[in-house]
């Protein structure tokens, strides 16, 4: 190993330790590390911004955020739940249906606003059966990280591969005339499903609801149009393309003016919702770009995927196995976003250097990944947002009480989605 990759192995294992131990700074973490890429010459200034940082996936961020805070603040959701309550045999198939509709939900709304914006039907459910919300609550964060891998537009992890692979929105559903990831996620949603189910089995009180008010339908028409015309434009451009980008840019643009004219909200308040948007993952996002690629010009991918491959031994189902448990136990503990944006071009390498299709292994990445984000209740941004919303009502969730419903959660929708990859793409 030569100097230049001891030294951004050094920058990046700070970069690392920076973001796991106060997750807080992690934005100046890899803004910083970026910088000093580029100060050092491992990066050009000009390659770093033009080349390595995709602001077609920053644009597609930006809109479909916009979008999905309308979608929420049009209360749809809700109305959905009430509806899905009201016409549910019993309580307990009306909270695993409002559990599944949260991850479809989540497939194209950020995961933390999905939370949100269902606990409290999550709580007012809960209070009226004299029941313990926490299953409820675990329930909502653990399906909105699971299908938020579904789509392109579900969650950063999912734009990041989109951007290393070239994927479009389409191939997210069918990809080299096979099913491609998105019906993986949805074998785990069902396993996911009936877990729940089987928990809840014994609740048959006969629910009641007051119901909510829709606002509008224009947030609703815009998310189903995002959708559909992401899906035009990856018959007209190949992968994350500027096409997608600014049309989805454009579709957010028209939601905040909406929100400005349409709901007379006034600049003060459409200004503070634009703020309150999740501007540190846009900047998060940028430096992890930056750093990966210093990464891979330093030639460290090569090595660690040499080193992997070595370890493997040319059996196939070892290395799936290995890249599968070891995404899963990473990423219940650190940020999935930069593992994701270091392993995929080394999931990539050790499938193509083992004669296989290299969405096998790169797939598995995702799979393990995200979905091991369930496993405790630091995995995801979500996890900690539904144990706080818990304590602010007097329900205590710590460590042990989340892996009771993690473990066995986590265990069952990665098996699942993993073993429907393995039959399709080994």
């Amino acid at each position: 190993m030569g100097m230049v990759q001891v030294g951004v192995l050094v920058m990046v294992l700070v970069m690392y330790a920076i973001v796991i131990i106060k997750s807080e700074w992690k934005v100046w973490a890899s803004v910083i590390c970026a910088a000093l890429m580029v100060v050092t010459g491992i990066v050009g200034f000009h390659e770093a911004v033009f080349t390595m940082i995709n602001w077609n996936v920053l644009m597609i961020y930006v809109g479909s955020m916009v979008i999905a805070e309308m979608f929420l603040y049009s209360k749809a959701p809700a109305v959905l739940a009430d509806r899905i309550i009201s016409t549910s045999k019993n309580v307990g198939h009306a909270i695993v249906a409002i559990l599944v509709m949260t991850g479809i939900i989540s497939a194209f709304v950020e995961n933390v606003a999905t939370v949100l914006v269902m606990a409290p039907i999550c709580l007012a459910l809960s209070k009226k059966l004299k029941m313990d919300p926490t299953y409820f609550m675990v329930g909502l964060a653990v399906m909105a990280n699971l299908e938020g891998t579904a789509t392109l537009v579900g969650d950063p992890p999912s734009m990041i591969f989109a951007n290393y692979t070239g994927y479009g929105f389409n191939d997210f559903l069918f990809h080299a005339g096979r099913i491609s990831i998105c019906w993986f996620i949805q074998v785990g949603l069902l396993a996911g499903a009936l877990y729940f189910l089987f928990h809840f089995r014994n609740a048959e009180q006969p629910p009641k609801v007051e119901g909510e008010k829709m606002v509008s339908w224009v947030p609703t028409i815009l998310l189903v149009g995002m959708v559909f015309g992401l899906a035009l434009c990856s018959f007209l451009q190949s992968g994350v393309g500027s096409l997608s980008g600014f049309f989805v840019l454009a579709l957010g643009l028209v939601a905040a003016i909406w929100y400005l004219l349409g709901q007379k909200k006034g600049k003060d308040e459409t200004l503070s919702m634009l703020r309150g948007l999740d501007w540190e993952t846009i900047f998060f996002l940028a430096g992890i770009f930056v750093v990966v690629g210093g990464i891979e010009n330093s030639g460290l991918l090569e090595l660690l995927a040499g080193h992997m491959e070595a370890l493997i031994g040319g059996n196939v189902l070892v290395g799936f196995i290995l890249i599968l448990l070891v995404s899963v136990l990473i990423s219940g503990f650190v940020d999935n976003v930069p593992y994701i944006m270091v392993m995929l071009p080394v999931a990539d390498q050790l499938a193509r250097g083992l004669g296989l299709a290299p969405e096998l292994y790169m797939f598995a990445l995702l799979i393990g990944s995200c979905l091991g984000g369930n496993l405790t209740c630091y995995g995801a941004s979500a996890n900690v947002v539904a144990v706080g919303i818990l304590k602010k009502h007097g329900v205590s969730c710590n460590f042990g009480n989340w892996l009771k419903i993690g473990i066995p959660f986590t265990l069952l929708t990665t098996a699942a989605a993993a073993v429907s990859l393995w039959l399709v793409w080994a």
